[in-house]
């Protein structure tokens, strides 16, 4: 992932606040098999401490690939939103001159994956799973050999990624002049499309930490 320095996350609490404000979805990617493609996954995750918690379906093809290289990314993404050309425009110049581009946040991260295989330490998984996206605790016990989810738990494995290195980016223009960035918030809320709104709070949030950009 390509960073520019004024794209770049300030300081960890930025983007372990980002993560923990709900942006728990994520792309799982790990290196193909000899002469076959990468293997890329959709799914949920939580954390536990530094590591992120996956489970997936044992028939899943991704477990041949970690198992043959279990140096894997995940990488979670979100407020993103199109920019038109026209919002871009250098002040005194044509509109149609303005080049569009995208914003959006992305936390990207470098893990070594540890397959788990043992029933009780998957249903621990799970129960942590639960206690993030449920957590008020209105599902069945999670335990080996009860049901519903003991006559479940043979045919998921889980994943601990045990997380090496984070790379952040938030791309919301912040080089350019406080007065446009402004404005681009303003049409961003005023359009209200997707994730617009949340798009223009994140550009807000960095414009009031950064100011003018100051390489």
């Amino acid at each position: 992932m390509f960073i520019q320095p004024w794209d770049a996350g300030l300081d960890a609490a930025e983007w372990q606040t980002w993560i923990a404000g709900g942006h728990d979805f994520g792309l799982l990617s790990v290196n193909g098999l000899p002469g076959r493609a990468p293997v890329a996954v959709p799914t949920h995750f939580t954390s536990d401490g530094p590591d992120l918690l996956v489970h997936l379906a044992r028939p899943n093809p991704v477990w041949k690939a970690v198992e043959n290289d279990p140096n894997v990314l995940f990488t979670v993404f979100g407020d993103y939103a199109f920019i038109p050309g026209p919002w871009r425009a250098k002040a005194g110049t044509p509109p149609a001159d303005g080049v569009p581009t995208s914003y959006y946040t992305a936390v990207q991260f470098t893990c070594h994956a540890h397959i788990i295989d043992e029933p009780e330490a998957k249903a621990e998984l799970l129960r942590r799973q639960l206690a993030h996206f449920q957590p008020d605790g209105d599902h069945a016990p999670v335990a080996v050999g009860r049901p519903p989810y003991g006559r479940m738990l043979p045919g998921i494995r889980g994943l601990r990624l045990e997380v090496t290195d984070v790379r952040a980016k938030f791309k919301y223009d912040d080089h350019k002049p406080v007065e446009q960035r402004t404005n681009v918030a303003d049409r961003l809320t005023e359009r209200g499309q997707g994730l617009d709104v949340p798009t223009a709070r994140q550009q807000l949030r960095r414009l009031d930490r950064t100011g003018p950009w100051k390489p």
